[in-house]
């Protein structure tokens, strides 16, 4: 039996370390506002053109099989053609993405009016238009950021989220669409980049996003940094990833739930093999 104490602690050990592995970041709420940004020059006929209604169409027909998509749209009646994208959150279902995607560009007009441009950053994705040729600005450009309230812990606590930050930055540029979400002993964090960016310049965008919420936020215990073509989010939870709130939210809790469920199955399993093989020695020894 020495063998099989052996092999049960190798194997609760690995049920371990399935039990503490990274939980990805996620918003409570996917199509909460972040942010939303409108240009001041509004159409010339004070509405928004067709090819905007047009351009919606295209980008929700692409939502459901993609996290990222870019087009423009013109016609032969109107000389305005419009360029647009969504980028939704890399562990978004295809359902949630189109959900989230429909809601931001519905939300256009409600808050940019008949604006030549308008960008909408809900928390799952971002979706935006602007007319053809409309000025641009650098990708690592800040356009909005929030920082939480109180103290994150002093210094122990940013060196974990340097941790975090660090793995973040190392590995976001081989991620799958640019996003990748880790932790480290508490300290939850998850970095997006726009699904066109090189690996190079998502990396290189995600270290110009932790800088900033580094500078901007300080000893914040939670920040979110949004640049032209990426963002950064991190939450510290010292006592635990809260249910059903904060940047872990329903996504975490759901995630919590099933990574749970596989260490109490990988339980079942290991017991099932021991009680084999107790049964195997038992008869060998008849």
């Amino acid at each position: 039996m020495g063998i099989d104490r052996a092999l049960l602690r190798l194997l609760l050990h690995v049920a371990v370390v399935i039990l503490l592995s990274p939980l990805p970041v996620s918003g409570a709420d996917l199509y909460s506002l972040v942010y939303k940004g409108c240009a001041n020059q509004s159409f010339p006929s004070g509405a928004v053109p067709p090819t905007v209604a047009a351009l919606s169409s295209t980008l929700l027909s692409q939502s459901t099989s993609a996290k990222f998509y870019k087009t423009s749209s013109s016609s032969s009646s109107s000389s305005t053609s419009v360029f647009g994208l969504f980028q939704c959150r890399g562990d978004l279902s295809g359902s949630d993405c189109s959900a989230c995607v429909s809601r931001a560009m519905s939300s256009w007009s409600d808050v940019c009016g008949a604006s030549v441009a308008a960008r909408v950053q809900l928390t799952g994705c971002l979706a935006l238009y602007e007319i053809s040729g409309f000025p641009q600005v650098s990708g690592t450009q800040m356009l909005f950021k929030t920082c939480g309230t109180g103290g994150g812990g002093g210094t122990d606590f940013e060196m974990r989220r340097d941790t975090a930050f660090a793995q973040l930055e190392s590995n976001v540029g081989a991620s799958n669409g640019g996003f990748y979400a880790t932790s480290y002993q508490q300290v939850y964090a998850m970095a997006q980049c726009e699904g066109d960016l090189s690996s190079g310049d998502c990396v290189q965008c995600a270290t110009q996003a932790v800088q900033h919420v580094e500078v901007e936020c300080g000893g914040a215990p939670s920040g979110q940094v949004y640049l032209e073509k990426c963002y950064i989010s991190y939450s510290y939870y010292p006592h635990g990833v809260p249910h059903g709130g904060g940047m872990g939210g329903q996504q975490t809790a759901k995630t919590v739930a099933i990574v749970l469920g596989g260490a109490v199955g990988l339980g079942f399993v290991v017991i099932c093999l021991l009680f084999a093989r107790s049964l195997v020695k038992k008869k060998d020894d008849y």
